[in-house]
């Protein structure tokens, strides 16, 4: 059965030391052309501009001598050197964003470089914990906030951390600026550094700007609703209050999964995504005890790539990424069964087309570049199949790689991850208040109940698998 994961941690909270080289600007290691390169305007969007965390945890090279091809080296040194090298080609990564009229940015492409930390830590891998899941402990110091790196403008746009275990393993944790590109964007980024990494001469996908693909029409025109934007929104107001926050990790394997889909009304075709987030969604929406009359919404992260026609090129690393809402009642989220939330987020999917991509960057240049809406949101990103944990620098793919914190109070981010039994399945961070979780969990329970061995998810203290972040 799923549980709460709390794998084979203590509950002790991990605590260790981590030493850091100072931080150094990596340029290209060749010579890249000095110009301007504009953004698009689904890039730089104000629900973009942020600085986006990612780690992988990779064992030491001894656990995979037969296929190493670097044995003896320093992945600090060996990853550094294939960044400078990826940055040949990828060389807007190396320059800086700045800010030109109607909010409008552009890179400018100037070789100064990403930011590069060497460290290393007193601790082992198997420290961690089995399975390995965020949030992670001392993640703050496993990827440092180099004081004034973390502005929009006129910093770097990468930062990369890599560091060394004393069991010879190391950790590559890198800071994203999230106007530059999205999951599968970075993930080709850094898929160049690998195979740089292990003595490629050049990448296997060449990268391709062209943002111009994605830029409103002149004179703009706005052809779709858009309705995550449509309200004045205070970015910092959630649904939940800040204090007496409790967060947990659910993992939903082949089991649980095939469970929630008995609720898949019959004759409808069903995603593993759609009918979590259906389920998941309902049971939030209940814990939090919303009046019915009040809004609940739900904004899906959609990956809008294979929406286009003729495709956008190989190679292409910009946002492609649609914010797309369901909005109901959150009476109606009460009273009807979860095929009602399920209809509602397949139809919220559906909508996602080439021309609600180009309505929306017109949207984006008629408001104003706005924030989407996080009033009553509960916003979910499905990252099981971004890649970022095949990425292979010579040591083998890593243990875990993803998102370094996998929720907040009104975000969850869907993590592929095996459990202690080696099953594959959905590891889904969950941030709610006290009462509210304890509400949440009960839901859960209540929809796998038929399960053999049931209560899957328990109130235990989730203090091995939360830190302060």
């Amino acid at each position: 059965m799923a549980s709460q994961s709390t794998g084979s941690r203590t509950k002790t909270p991990l605590v260790f030391n981590v030493t850091r080289q100072p931080a150094e600007l990596v340029p290209p290691a060749g010579p890249t052309p000095y110009e301007f390169k504009e953004l698009s305007d689904i890039d730089d969007q104000d629900g973009l501009r942020f600085h986006v965390p990612v780690i992988m945890f990779y064992r030491s090279e001894d656990e995979h001598s037969t296929r190493s091809i670097i044995t003896g080296r320093d992945p600090a040194k060996v990853i550094k050197e294939a960044v400078a090298k990826a940055l040949v080609w990828y060389y807007p990564f190396a320059g800086r964003l700045v800010e030109k009229s109607g909010r409008k940015l552009v890179v400018e492409c100037n070789r100064k470089g990403v930011m590069f930390i060497e460290a290393d830590a007193d601790v082992t891998l198997e420290d961690f914990g089995e399975p390995l899941q965020p949030p992670f402990p001392c993640s703050e110091q496993l990827i440092f906030d180099v004081p004034g790196s973390t502005h929009i403008l006129g910093t770097p746009l990468i930062l990369i951390q890599v560091t060394r275990l004393i069991c010879g393993g190391f950790i590559l944790a890198l800071r994203l600026n999230h106007t530059m590109t999205d999951a599968p964007g970075l993930v080709q980024f850094m898929r160049a550094v690998s195979e740089l990494a292990r003595g490629a001469q050049s990448p296997s996908i060449l990268p391709v700007w062209e943002r111009h693909l994605l830029r409103a029409r002149d004179p703009p025109q706005v052809t779709c609703d858009h309705p995550e934007y449509d309200e004045v929104v205070d970015t910092n107001s959630t649904v939940s209050p800040v204090d007496d926050m409790v967060h947990k990790s659910f993992f939903f394997g082949p089991t649980e999964i095939g469970a929630l889909k008995r609720f898949i009304p019959p004759n409808i075709k069903a995603s593993t995504f759609e009918i979590l987030t259906a389920c998941l969604w309902r049971c939030r929406t209940i814990a939090l005890k919303l009046d019915v009359n009040e809004k609940a919404r739900l904004i899906c992260i959609v990956n809008s790539r294979s929406s286009f026609g003729p495709p956008l090129p190989s190679g292409f690393y910009g946002n492609t990424l649609a914010y797309s809402s369901a909005i109901t009642s959150a009476g109606n989220l009460y009273c009807n069964p979860i095929g009602y939330a399920l209809d509602l987020i397949k139809k919220t999917k559906a909508k996602i087309t080439q021309e609600f991509m180009m309505s929306l960057a017109n949207h984006m240049v008629v408001k104003g570049r706005p924030h989407f809406n996080v009033v009553q949101t509960f916003l979910v990103s499905d990252v099981t199949r971004a890649g970022f944990d095949e990425l292979d620098y010579g040591w083998g793919p890593p243990v875990y790689g993803g998102n370094v914190v996998g929720g907040t109070d009104f975000v969850s981010v869907y993590i592929g991850l095996k459990n202690g039994k080696g099953e594959k399945g959905i590891l889904v961070p969950i941030c709610l208040p006290k009462n509210a979780m304890d509400i949440f969990v009960k839901q859960l329970n209540g929809l796998l109940s038929e399960l053999p061995d049931h209560p899957i998810f328990n109130t235990r203290s989730s203090t091995s698998i939360s830190s302060s972040l």
